[in-house]
């Protein structure tokens, strides 16, 4: 019991009254949250005490939090948690170079949430930071900064791609726990990563290549515009360079399975397709397949190589394909370290004869139509 007024009340009635006095100054200022709270059920008044807390330069960053965040999360997660969350989220991009050229659209929806999907809540923000802030010495750029990320922590957190990691959309402590993740557990890592330091991150994949051979998830990360990358996939210094550049630039705009969306917690009319929970649709998405299809010239036809060895396993073997005209190709399949469809491809001419080496192996194929070739060795 407390006192109030000389009164002797509960302290529930008190927390009924805080709740209700600050709703009151919220609706006063164009800010109703009267839905979210009664969403939040049991932990409405954490969700309450985080509008009621936060100061008033992230102000508007905690408001559009508690109206964005996906409807579970309001009857989850408590007010330190949100607290640390804005009050980082804004320190890291103060601290850093690009900071001050983040439109705060993009900051809101690409640095500041603690989530993608629906991957668990972890708490990583401080440790991150903590982590990987050394990036912003070294890089003049968000753009430099997300590629020193990608080829770097991986190695740092001790995480690499595998299919036998326990879950596809494992969150990142999930992941460095495992020492495993496949492409959505990487994604979200490297996401994560860069949101601890200020760079606009954010989910992109695909439930299915237009060709039915899989599904795929990458990051997207914002300087001046929109570059992406294949998490634990470098090239280099460079961004938009991935190995799957040629399946996404045969994606289908608008379809729910072959098209390529990337995640947000902003308002929009279509849901991200979630490979692993299919059907589902709950969390938000922008339709960027534009970003990556182009002109595809019908008389080239993609063909894929790999080569197994007698267990089915990948093996990274050098590789030959000759042909007509003193054709001659040369390069290396992949090994099981690499995404289960990452294969090393060419495009060659239809109607067109070559022959396909490894070691004394040979297999010759008249280009019909798209294919995978499996050489055993």
């Amino acid at each position: 019991m407390a006192m109030m007024g000389g009164l002797k009340v509960s302290s529930s009635f008190i927390k009924s009254y805080l709740i209700i006095v600050v709703l009151v100054i919220h609706q006063l200022f164009g800010f109703d949250f009267s839905d979210e709270l009664e969403i939040a059920g049991n932990n409405r008044f954490q969700i309450q005490k985080a509008l009621n807390s936060v100061p008033e330069n992230h102000g508007d960053g905690m408001n559009w939090l508690i109206k964005h965040m996906p409807k579970h999360d309001l009857k989850i997660v408590s007010s330190d948690f949100l607290l640390d969350n804005c009050d980082l989220a804004y320190s890291a991009s103060k601290k850093s170079t690009w900071g001050e050229n983040i439109p705060d659209s993009i900051f809101l929806e690409y640095v500041l949430p603690y989530g993608n999907l629906n991957e668990k809540r972890d708490n990583w923000r401080r440790d991150f930071y903590n982590r990987f802030n050394g990036v912003m010495k070294k890089a003049s750029s968000a753009y430099e900064a997300a590629t020193i990320l990608n080829n770097t922590i991986f190695d740092i957190l001790g995480v690499k791609y595998s299919t036998e990691r326990p879950k596809a959309d494992q969150s990142p402590y999930e992941s460095i726990e495992a020492g495993l993740a496949s492409c959505t557990g990487l994604s979200i890592l490297l996401i994560d990563a860069c949101r601890s330091i200020g760079i606009p991150a954010r989910f992109v994949g695909t439930r299915l290549w237009y060709n039915n051979s899989g599904n795929h998830s990458w990051v997207e990360i914002w300087d001046d515009g929109w570059h992406y990358t294949g998490a634990a996939e470098p090239s280099g210094n460079d961004l938009n360079k991935v190995w799957f550049s040629g399946l996404a630039s045969r994606a289908v705009k608008g379809h729910p399975k072959y098209g390529i969306y990337a995640a947000t917690w902003g308002t929009k009319q279509i849901h991200f397709p979630m490979d692993w929970l299919p059907g589902l649709k709950i969390y938000n998405a922008v339709d960027v397949t534009e970003t990556y299809t182009e002109n595809v010239n019908d008389n080239l036809i993609p063909i894929r190589i790999k080569v197994t060895n007698l267990d089915g396993q990948r093996q990274s073997t050098n590789v030959t394909v000759t042909g007509a005209d003193n054709f001659l190709f040369e390069g290396l399949t992949n090994s099981e370290s690499n995404d289960a469809n990452d294969h090393l491809t060419l495009m060659l001419p239809i109607g067109k004869i070559f022959s396909i080496g490894v070691n004394n192996i040979k297999q010759t194929i008249t280009v019909t139509k798209e294919e995978l070739i499996d050489l055993k060795i």
